[in-house]
């Protein structure tokens, strides 16, 4: 049988470089920075002081102001983002083949915040006090069952919360439900708002974020440089709109790219640590490759989860070279991430959609602040400037705590069947 293929035909975001696609492209071949001291709560007694914040968000500029009120912030950031994105794929607010339409959206915890809250209330003033609407806004689904009940969506709605891995892996199984037939569109993607006290005293506690960068923020996320300290929380919301070739072809759209292949595969081994052989990324790595019925040298550019942690970096690179031998050193592999910072399950969403413009665009963005070179990271990371290269297929990495790996491979789009 025929594989149905999956192409790329809108896209949305808000993220700490900008609140629109345009704006994240611009500053990515820029190398913007979009880190600085947070704003979200009083960081003053904490080691790390630093995050990438959204900035200027109104979330009544797509939602109602009660419904905005009652919303998690990660949700008001997935419906800003999917308002975007069908906008940009050509389609109505209301979707025009409902049962048609699916949902599948990553994020590491959702509205948790909500529900902290909540227990604050619960513990100084009693459960009378307590909002009835606060509970169920903290659960992870419900960004996409806030998008499923807006744009009408009545096909498969999943979520999968699979921590750094989750934006990625939401597309990748987005796609697999318009392969096997279940929906023609599938709005995709990550999401996540997790900028707050618990969340940077708890990253803090395991010595995972930076302590020592709160003078200077935009220097903080420096993957594979010899003097990286920990990645940089960060949130924001990434959508993709996923449609079947054919149904795409025959109302016209715009097409972007194609999601050529996906996988995921689990390291087995720690909850905050990649496994030292790095063979759980390389597992994924080859198969999203053989997945899109690719070849290792089919791959022009790998946009790197590359957090700025120690192991995580010089794992990564180890795992590259484990799968591509030699030819590692000839692709260009870049971390966003050290403009975005860490937006944990939106990341992968966020560096698909990078993937996406770069094999649209054929311009590769950089890893800025890349100075120091690491013996144990040798590749080629685009250091500091966006490099013009003629990119045909892109591979997107994303390595998640607990040991969960998935990758995406996306390509130009060739709409014969050859």
């Amino acid at each position: 049988m025929n594989r149905r293929r999956v192409v790329i035909t809108g896209l949305g975001t808000v993220n700490p470089i900008g609140n629109s696609v345009e704006d994240y492209w611009e500053g990515l071949k820029s190398g913007t920075s979009g880190i600085g001291r947070i704003t979200n709560f009083d960081a003053s007694d904490f080691p790390c002081q630093i995050a990438g914040e959204v900035k200027d968000f109104d979330p009544t500029e797509y939602m109602d102001r009660k419904d905005a009120r009652r919303a998690a912030r990660s949700t008001q950031f997935a419906l800003a983002a999917t308002t975007q994105a069908v906008a940009d794929a050509g389609l109505p607010s209301t979707m025009p083949e409902p049962e048609r339409t699916g949902v599948m959206i990553g994020t590491g915890i959702g509205g948790v915040e909500q529900i902290i809250w909540t227990d604050h209330v619960l513990r100084d003033k009693g459960y009378r006090r307590m909002n009835p609407f606060q509970m169920p806004a903290g659960i992870p689904n419900i960004p996409a069952f806030q998008i499923a009940q807006v744009f009408q969506c009545l096909g498969p709605n999943n979520t999968t919360a699979t921590a750094c891995a989750a934006g990625t892996l939401a597309v990748g199984e987005g796609a697999e439900m318009i392969r096997r037939g279940a929906a023609d569109i599938v709005i995709a993607g990550g999401t996540e708002a997790i900028v707050f006290d618990v969340t940077i005293a708890g990253f803090s506690a395991m010595r995972a974020i930076p302590f020592n960068y709160n003078e200077n923020p935009q220097k903080a996320s420096r993957p594979f440089d010899a003097n990286r300290e920990g990645f940089v929380l960060s949130e924001g919301a990434a959508i993709l709109v996923l449609e079947d070739l054919d149904h795409a072809l025959d109302r016209g759209a715009r097409i972007y790219a194609e999601v050529a292949g996906h996988a995921s595969s689990s390291d087995a081994y720690h909850v905050a640590a990649l496994k030292p052989d790095g063979l759980g990324p390389v597992r994924a790595m080859r198969w999203a490759i053989e997945d899109a019925g690719l070849e290792l040298n089919d791959i022009n550019y790998i946009n790197a989860h590359g957090t700025s942690t120690a192991l995580n970096d010089s794992i990564e690179t180890l795992a590259i070279k484990k799968l591509f031998g030699e030819r590692a050193y000839q692709i260009p592999v870049s971390s966003t991430k050290s403009m975005t910072g860490h937006a944990m399950g939106a990341a992968g969403a966020l560096e698909a959609i990078v993937c996406t413009l770069v094999v649209s665009h054929d311009i590769v963005p950089p890893t800025i602040n890349y100075e120091t070179p690491d013996p144990e990271c040798d590749l080629d990371y685009v250091p500091n400037e966006a490099l013009n290269l003629q990119v045909n297929t892109a591979l997107s990495n994303s390595f998640g705590l607990g040991g969960q790996n998935a990758c995406l491979v996306i390509k130009k789009i060739n709409q014969s069947n050859d």
